[in-house]
């Protein structure tokens, strides 16, 4: 019988999450990698972000840059990078 547990692995180590299978010695297992991350955020964080880039976009912010591409380069170049000074 297949009974389905979940975990997030860590190097060789598996952390269970909600129920911890009982196990009466080795087990064979079979092990299906989920197409997320664990760092990537919520739906509904995703959907709250969405909104605050909506936000921005219709309140006009920034359309004064012409060139974003050229306005990020002169932006980088004005601050001193931490250990590069010169």
């Amino acid at each position: 019988m297949h009974q389905i547990y979940q975990a997030v692995l860590k190097g060789n180590l598996v952390e269970w999450q909600g129920q911890v299978p009982t196990l009466n010695g080795p087990m064979r297992i079979q092990v299906t990698f989920v197409e997320d991350s664990l760092d990537a955020p919520a739906p509904q964080q995703k959907l709250a972000m969405l909104d605050a880039l909506n936000s921005l976009a219709a309140s006009g912010t920034f359309k004064e840059i012409e060139d974003p591409v050229a306005w990020q380069r002169k932006i980088r170049q004005d601050r001193v990078l931490p250990g590069r000074e010169e």
